[in-house]
């Protein structure tokens, strides 16, 4: 009979050469660049296929970024910059689920420094007051997208227990004003004031929260503002001021574009936006920002007539 323990012991020996000469096959071919034959046919067509799905996927990243654009959005800060980001910031959210596009919100805490960099192309979408739509298509060709449907008012407010109860009142008081460029807040009054040939103190005060502040305190006989922001104040404030006047209306504050965003993509969000108006949801979001209706915007049809106000004899040029 065969030794079987040396049978094993031959067999072990075999298995060990043939492994040894496999290996050093494959180092000499790994060496020699041969990688094709160190992969059998069976590793390469994997490979192969590995290597397209990785390119495939490449190109479908790169197009999708490449149609995928980042708008930065600028918003006069009629408010706080944090409670912008807080009235906005969901609507872009949303928008970006919508469109496709990203968004970047740039916050200002005056109105002055949102004006300086609107006039000189900063944002590619800004939400601006009627007249700052006027200037940023005069000098960076911005076309308005959307604006809501109501017409805009602007009010004078004084202390509830203010003895002024008449325009003529003010004349040679101190008033407080948002910026000397706010549209309802500031240049649609004064240009009331003037005509009516009052002579008044403007205090700059920087945003609509503080002219009513301003006002509650004493610090200035009246001031002025729009009613969507007096509405928005708390309940205590409110009660402490009254509206003395309110100015005829005027279409809004629209959402308008730099020539940087093509018609397409301002197209493409203003059907986002006219869309959101079907949900309760959608409805929320738009209200937050004040385009609780939002139509279509026209500037010939919509703000061209205010240059026939009056109001350029008022109007700030920002600091450069």
């Amino acid at each position: 009979m065969p030794d079987i323990p040396a049978k094993r012991q031959n067999l072990s020996w075999l298995f060990v050469h043939r492994w040894q000469r496999a290996t050093l096959r494959r180092r000499i071919l790994v060496r020699s660049g041969d990688i094709d034959s160190f992969l059998g046919e069976g590793m390469r067509s994997w490979l192969r296929a590995f290597l397209l799905a990785v390119s495939a996927w490449g190109a479908s990243m790169a197009a999708g970024q490449a149609a995928e654009p980042t708008f930065t959005v600028a918003v006069v800060p009629q408010f706080a910059p944090v409670r912008v980001y807080q009235d906005w910031q969901p609507l872009l959210d949303r928008l970006e689920q919508v469109t496709g596009y990203h968004f970047k919100l740039l916050t200002y805490a005056k109105i002055s420094d949102f004006e300086a960099a609107l006039l000189k192309g900063v944002p590619d979408l800004a939400y601006v007051n009627p007249y700052d739509m006027v200037m940023a298509r005069q000098e960076q060709g911005y076309r308005p997208l959307v604006r809501d449907s109501r017409l805009l008012n602007g009010i004078l407010v004084v202390r509830r227990d203010s003895p002024i109860t008449a325009l003529s009142q003010l004349d040679g008081k101190t008033l407080a004003f948002p910026a000397a460029n706010a549209f309802g807040a500031s240049l649609l009054i004064r240009v009331e004031l003037a005509d009516k040939h009052l002579d008044i103190r403007p205090e700059y005060v920087g945003s609509h929260q503080n002219v009513y502040r301003a006002v509650a305190r004493g610090e200035a006989a009246a001031g002025g503002g729009i009613k969507e922001t007096l509405a928005r104040e708390p309940a205590a404030l409110q009660s402490q001021l009254r509206i003395l006047y309110t100015t005829p209306g005027v279409p809004p504050h629209p959402l308008a574009a730099s020539p940087r965003v093509t018609q397409a993509e301002g197209q493409k969000i203003v059907a986002a936006l006219l869309a959101l108006r079907g949900t309760a949801e959608g409805r929320r979001l738009l209200g937050a920002t004040f385009l609780n209706d939002p139509v279509r915007a026209d500037f010939a049809r919509d703000y061209a007539p205010l240059e026939k106000l009056g109001i350029q004899r008022f109007i700030v040029n920002p600091a450069p």
